[in-house]
């Protein structure tokens, strides 16, 4: 089968790589051209100058950038990876975005008589490494039971729930539910530092019960040591809230805790920890 790949940031880096391993041959695209040889000298494949060269005459293309502008520059236009895709094939976007991004991608490609998926994912980089994703999906039957054998290359569950934009509707209920446990974990923390408690004593304990989570079991030992270089990154997370905040006010949907998370967010940010990861919100409190 032949592929592209487009982005290989944090996580598109890997998930190509296991793609490359387990798929197919990859062509890879990135803004940076040095990366993409970096990516080749590590896992074979190949690297195309521009988006449309790497789609060129691939089954399937996997987008994996930052923000909805930057999904249009690689996807859209004479030098987008859809000007080079055939009749039949799909383009599957992994990238975290908007709805109406979703819905404009889809209506592009069917005009090509190509497949779209939207196709956010979830596992942060550890997931990506280690080709333990999940990954939520909007589009229609056939292009995700086409594509599904595919990103098992890089994921550990991948499911369809619904048509274009379902994907990205799904994520966003995701990062609404990550931003409540990270800061009712920051808390906890904090109050039991305050208690005289021993933190790592108290969540070894409580992680057994119904407060367990995977954020608790994966993030509390490096958050008790006041690191946060391990995963997804403050500046992201408020992206993708303020995604999660405009669709809820065009759907009339309330998110008060996503609301006031992401004005704590934005206080991690005023300190300098914009590329911190999301479990920084305990630095809130440690720096008082």
């Amino acid at each position: 089968m032949k592929l592209a790949f487009i982005g290989l940031g944090v996580m598109g880096y890997p998930m190509a790589g296991h793609l490359q391993q387990k798929a197919g041959e990859v062509c890879v695209y990135n803004r940076t051209a040095s990366k993409a040889r970096q990516w080749c000298g590590e896992h074979g494949g190949s690297s195309a100058p521009t988006p449309v060269e790497a789609a060129s005459g691939c089954d399937m293309v996997m987008l994996c950038v930052g923000n909805d502008d930057d999904v249009r520059s690689v996807a859209l236009g004479e030098s987008g990876a859809l000007a080079g895709m055939d009749s039949g094939a799909v383009l599957i976007d992994h990238t975290t975005a908007s709805v109406t991004l979703a819905r404009e991608l889809d209506a592009a490609a069917r005009e090509r008589g190509v497949e779209f998926l939207d196709a956010p994912v979830s596992g942060g980089q550890a997931g990506a490494e280690n080709g333990k994703l999940t990954i939520m999906i909007g589009g229609e039957k056939d292009g995700f039971e086409r594509a599904e054998p595919v990103l098992a290359a890089y994921a550990a569950f991948s499911k369809l729930l619904g048509p274009a934009g379902s994907g990205q509707l799904a994520k966003m209920v995701n990062q609404i539910c990550i931003a409540g446990v990270v800061q009712g974990l920051a808390e906890g923390l904090n109050f039991a530092r305050r208690a005289g408690l021993d933190g790592e004593a108290v969540i070894e304990t409580i992680s057994r019960g119904a407060a367990g989570s995977w954020q608790m079991s994966n993030r509390y030992q490096t958050m008790l040591r006041d690191e946060y270089d391990f995963g997804f990154a403050v500046d992201w997370m408020r992206k993708d809230l303020g995604i999660a905040r405009e669709e809820a006010g065009r759907i009339g949907a309330e998110l008060p805790v996503a609301a006031l998370v992401d004005g704590f967010y934005g206080e991690v940010q005023a300190m300098g920890g914009g590329r911190w990861d999301t479990s920084s919100l305990l630095r809130r409190y440690t720096r008082r």
